[in-house]
């Protein structure tokens, strides 16, 4: 059983619990009302709450023009629907057509409607509604263990992309599917997905640290795409190969690190030097090879360059490799 059937279960039974003992009519129809109320963030709710009511409202206008004028019958249902519909969703309220439906036939059901009932509607509206919002506001589950979690998953992806990628280096026979790829791309989406609810779920002092951190390692998994591209074109073992295999080591530790070590960076400082100080090419297949992992080298530059601007996503975190 989910936290939200929890959450909806109270809405609903103080809703029903208020109505009763304030003696309005209706009092399952404030549950009802309370159940289509609650929502999954706390920013969400608030929207939703406040789309239905006025929908609702607006509805019930619409409802006793059309009643008075042409009586309860099931046709004038109809009309009710192709007329406030539209004109529902035109004032932005779409989400609160299914709010103003339950209302409408309530009335309906009653095939009666004057300012006393209507009055009553609204009152069931303010309860039913309000219950839920009360509810979403109290309490909110929170995502960080779970966000943390997800972190945990995707630096442990990222370390063994570079691993892979270091063994290749060393190896170019060796043969890998690249499924840790797609397993991070999966897992950062994820991450977006669940940061953007953790956010909404922050009214007075939004933190947006979570969403700096899965948005920057999006950023990163299209360098690391350029860098599987680079990892290819590379079919000669070669010593500039054995320098830049160092250098993914290296950052595969870095990259799980909780703080930003800066090792990689040196050590890459220490590689780039390397390279010029070696000897040009002297074929045309060490031509290839040398430029693709030169071109692999600043790659993983412009990786750790978006490391060092972008913040951890706690404040025990300092900045990610």
């Amino acid at each position: 059983m989910g936290f939200r059937v929890i959450k909806t279960a109270i809405a609903a039974l103080l809703a029903i619990l208020i109505t009763d003992a304030l003696e309005i009519p209706g009092a399952t129809s404030a549950g009802l009302l309370a159940i289509l109320g609650v929502d999954v963030t706390r920013k969400r709710s608030l929207h939703s709450v406040s789309s239905r009511f006025f929908a609702s409202l607006l509805g019930l206008v619409f409802a006793s023009v059309l009643f008075q004028l042409l009586g309860y019958h099931y046709w004038v249902l109809a009309l009710y629907i192709l007329i406030a519909f539209p004109a529902i969703s035109k004032a932005h309220l779409k989400e609160g057509i299914v709010t103003s439906s339950v209302v409408v036939f309530r009335v309906f059901s009653g095939q009666e409607l004057d300012i006393h009932i209507f009055w009553t509607e609204v009152q069931l509206l303010m309860i039913g509604l309000g219950s839920a919002m009360v509810v979403n506001m109290i309490y909110m589950p929170k995502g960080e263990g779970q966000l943390g979690q997800i972190r945990r998953q995707v630096d442990g992806l990222f370390s063994q992309i570079f691993t892979q990628i270091s063994r290749t280096l060393r190896e170019p026979s060796h043969l890998w599917d690249g499924k840790e790829m797609i397993q991070a791309g999966k897992m950062v989406e994820r991450g977006i997905a669940e940061s953007n609810r953790n956010l909404e779920n922050q009214m007075l002092h939004p933190d947006l640290a979570w969403n700096v951190y899965f948005y920057m390692r999006k950023e990163q998994l299209d360098h690391i795409a350029a860098m599987m591209h680079l990892v290819s074109q590379i079919y000669e073992k070669l010593p500039t190969g054995i320098f830049a295999a160092e250098l993914f080591d290296q950052i595969s530790q870095d990259v799980i690190a909780e703080e930003y070590t800066g090792k990689t960076e040196k050590l890459l400082t220490e590689v780039q030097a390397r390279f010029r100080e070696m000897e040009l090419p002297k074929t045309r297949e060490e031509f290839e090879v040398r430029s693709a992992i030169l071109q692999l080298s600043k790659e993983l530059e412009d990786f750790l360059k978006i490391s060092k601007r972008s913040k951890a996503p706690t404040s025990k975190v300092a900045k990610q490799a």
